[in-house]
């Protein structure tokens, strides 16, 4: 009896656990009949961007594409310059968000309360600023041109820490690459 009660007690905690998570998979589609196993090469086409965001986030890109290759090559690819088999597109996107709530009479009572034509309404009020970060990533059959994968994910990064921000990478990346048949 307390097995199967530490039992369910573990798997209830492991479906919190799961469904905390600070990364979502936002979407992935395949190609009919993709599977990663057909293909034994890749490498990563050259990231575009303009302004001054290339260099703000350069050490995380690096970090990205490293964690992309070493979780592919543990699923048997090898990274090759010449001729992949397949081809690697990275979109990034950093929005500074805004975190609120609303106000409510019964927890948020007013500091004043003065003349008889007093009114207090509900509005939002800020609690907290964060960066989202989202990552989109297109599998391309070299050969062919054709897109045969693609997926994204998101998740709120870490303020300016290095250590965190590539555990979030990691984290994010492997739920990416989870999702690829």
């Amino acid at each position: 009896m307390t097995i199967r009660i530490a039992t369910i007690a573990l798997c209830w905690l492991t479906i919190l656990l799961a469904g905390c998570s600070s990364i979502r998979v936002l979407d992935t589609k395949a190609d009919e009949g993709f599977r990663l196993s057909n293909y034994s090469t890749f490498d990563f086409y050259e990231v575009e961007t303009g302004g001054d965001a290339l260099e703000a986030y350069a050490p995380q890109l690096d970090f990205l594409r490293q964690e992309i290759a070493r979780q592919l090559e543990q699923r048997g690819l090898k990274q090759s310059s010449s001729d992949p088999e397949l081809k690697i597109n990275l979109g990034l996107v950093v929005a500074s968000k805004v975190q609120t709530r609303e106000t409510r009479y019964g927890s948020d009572a007013p500091y004043y309360i003065g003349q008889r034509r007093y009114t207090w309404k509900s509005e939002e009020v800020v609690v907290n600023n964060y960066k989202q970060g989202t990552l989109s990533l297109h599998l391309v059959d070299n050969a062919t041109n054709k897109l045969v994968w693609q997926g994204a994910a998101e998740g709120v990064l870490p303020e300016n820490n290095t250590p965190k921000i590539q555990k979030r990478i990691s984290e994010g990346v492997q739920k990416l690459l989870q999702q690829i048949p």
